[in-house]
């Protein structure tokens, strides 16, 4: 019921047959990606063209190959496939969340991952994910697919390593294997990023040195500090300031606190046997710090989810907890929402005009002047609050005599 409730809400958002803004009839990034492969296939330069017009290809060269098959395509085909992609590694994320959680498949659990698929297409990240054609959510995959693999798993960080080379941003939960003590993974993570570097540079070897080189430096090129959107650190600093140029120092401050609170609730968490919320918060923390984070990229809130909903299912989870754990959801939930600011008259957006605008997002809705240091950044918040409950949750405890020691919560049983 909760899922057919969901798509249900998803049509009164913005109705699924509205012409460019409903869900599946945009997936402009997609078609950059369609555009980036057809040009290396022309024999153009890759990173000196504009894309669609005006785009700019911001990827690795190594990512290339990923999109071929769908430059081969027609445009619908192709974004039929990449949606139904998504939603297939929607499902597989929820799955192998709950399995790293200690919960076997189980035909009950499949039918609640589904159910879940439709309550987080109700969050801006997920739902712009889908509705620009993006690719975090494979890439989220992929990490965790690699870095909840058994600990001797030869292979464990590899994928992630490729992960990074795609998309610098994984590099962070490099910095998250050091601090635990994982060496072998973090030799696998520095054998994949290396490979992929190296690979691109066997397969496009000037486009590979620009990037690396030149293109890599250039974050402006993702989009300006102050865009409406950027949720990260130096996205909310350029906004109440209102700036395009916030100041480095104390957005480096901010990046110093924000990495310490993050790192150190993944790394009790880690050592508390829940290394699902130990992933997921290095990979919040990687989008708060980030230069540049557009909401799509806080798709780890959908790990975030299952965490959360696996509390609510646990016979030993006190009445307590349960009504924190709720009220979490809940909270998270509406920061989170695909809110709706409609736009009844003609706007100019991205790459065409368009006569009414159907945004999505809380950082849209700017009308309540005291309150904007939260809606225009509103991940900030479900960040610090799941860092710092994790602190809480998972602290250290004197173990006495008398005192057994605390168990983790929520982790692999």
């Amino acid at each position: 019921m909760l899922a057919l409730a969901a798509l249900w809400l998803q049509d009164v958002i913005v109705p699924y047959s509205m012409p460019f803004w409903g869900l599946f009839d945009n997936q402009l990034d997609l078609d950059v990606y369609r555009a980036g492969a057809q040009t290396v296939l022309d024999g153009k330069k890759l990173y000196d063209v504009k894309l669609l017009g005006q785009m700019d290809y911001t990827y690795a060269p190594i990512s290339i190959p990923f999109f071929i098959p769908f430059a081969l395509m027609s445009f619908d085909e192709a974004r039929i496939v990449w949606s139904v992609g998504i939603l297939v590694a929607l499902y597989l994320v929820i799955m192998l969340s709950f399995r790293s959680l200690g919960r076997p498949p189980s035909w009950r659990l499949r039918t609640i991952a589904v159910s879940l698929v439709a309550i987080v297409m109700l969050l801006e990240p997920v739902r712009t994910t889908i509705w620009y054609g993006q690719i975090n959510v494979f890439l989220m995959l992929l990490i965790l697919v690699d870095l909840t693999r058994d600990d001797d798993s030869r292979l464990r960080g590899v994928g992630t390593g490729l992960a990074a080379g795609i998309k610098m941003t994984p590099l962070i939960f490099g910095l998250y294997l050091v601090i635990v003590g994982r060496w072998r993974a973090v030799a696998g993570l520095a054998a994949g990023f290396v490979g992929s570097i190296v690979l691109g540079f066997v397969i496009m070897p000037k486009a590979a040195l620009k990037f690396w080189t030149a293109r890599i430096f250039d974050s402006n090129r993702v989009g300006s500090p102050q865009s409406v959107g950027n949720q990260s650190l130096r996205g909310w600093l350029a906004n109440i300031t209102d700036t395009d140029t916030p100041s480095t120092t104390i957005w480096l401050v901010l990046v110093l606190a924000a990495s310490g609170i993050g790192m150190y609730a993944a790394y009790l968490a880690h050592h508390r046997g829940n290394e699902l919320l130990a992933l997921t918060m290095v990979g919040m923390t990687g989008c708060a710090v980030s230069p540049m984070s557009w909401g799509h990229h806080w798709v780890w809130f959908v790990p975030l989810t299952v965490i959360g909903v696996d509390l609510l299912l646990r016979a030993d989870t006190s009445t307590r907890r349960r009504l924190l754990v709720a009220a979490g959801l809940v909270a998270m939930l509406l920061a989170a929402f695909s809110w709706r600011p409609h736009y009844d008259h003609a706007i100019w957006f991205v790459l065409r005009s368009v006569p009414d605008g159907y945004m999505i997002g809380l950082f849209f809705k700017t009308g309540i002047g005291w309150l904007q240091w939260f809606t225009i950044f509103p991940y900030g918040p479900i960040f610090a609050v799941s860092a710092v409950a994790t602190i809480i949750v998972y602290r250290p405890v004197r173990v006495g005599p008398d005192t057994p020691e605390r168990s983790g919560v929520g982790g692999r049983r």
